[in-house]
């Protein structure tokens, strides 16, 4: 084995989650992040974690408003998901951007793209500096599946959106 970075790593674990993270702005909108790492962290309470950079306008608004939504995008969205983790919300409405079709999710005012396999309602628990990111604990409030829609993953050290097949 040879000595490699944790950046080129992320190559070697293909193909890897992809998450989009679906946070309401000050404005009443929706912001959608694109993020590469999410878990289950207990069934009894319902809990799941995932990781943000410190400076993401999005955990900005998550520990703003302690609400989000989390979901796996379906595979007619690849382009838009790689466009969502590219470019800020702060100052880029990114729905009409990359064109991307919303739904309303019941009992939230964050809406989710229509094309997602999974989004997981939640409420923040707390969130912990892990060197130049967040580690996000959320408490998961419900759990939608569209088992029609295909998953996507990233590839290549996440330059690539696509389906594991």
């Amino acid at each position: 084995m040879e000595k490699i970075s944790l950046a080129k790593a992320s190559g070697l674990t293909s193909p890897n989650p992809v998450t989009i993270v679906c946070t309401q702005k000050p404005d009443g909108s929706t912001n959608l992040a694109t993020v590469s790492w999410w878990t289950y962290l207990s069934y009894n309470p319902n809990m799941i974690a995932y990781a943000m950079a410190k400076t993401s306008y999005s955990g900005e608004m998550v520990r703003s408003t302690k609400k989000v939504i989390l979901t796996v995008p379906g595979a007619e969205i690849a382009d838009a998901v790689m466009g969502c983790g590219s470019t800020t919300g702060r100052d880029t409405d990114k729905i009409s951007k990359f064109g991307i079709e919303m739904q309303e999710v019941p009992d939230s005012n964050i809406q989710i793209p229509l094309h997602s396999r999974l989004a997981i309602q939640c409420s923040l628990k707390e969130f912990i500096e892990t060197g130049d990111h967040y580690l996000y604990i959320c408490n998961v409030e419900q759990v939608y599946g569209n088992e029609q829609e295909e998953a996507v993953f990233a590839w290549n050290g996440y330059s690539q959106i696509r389906p594991a097949k």
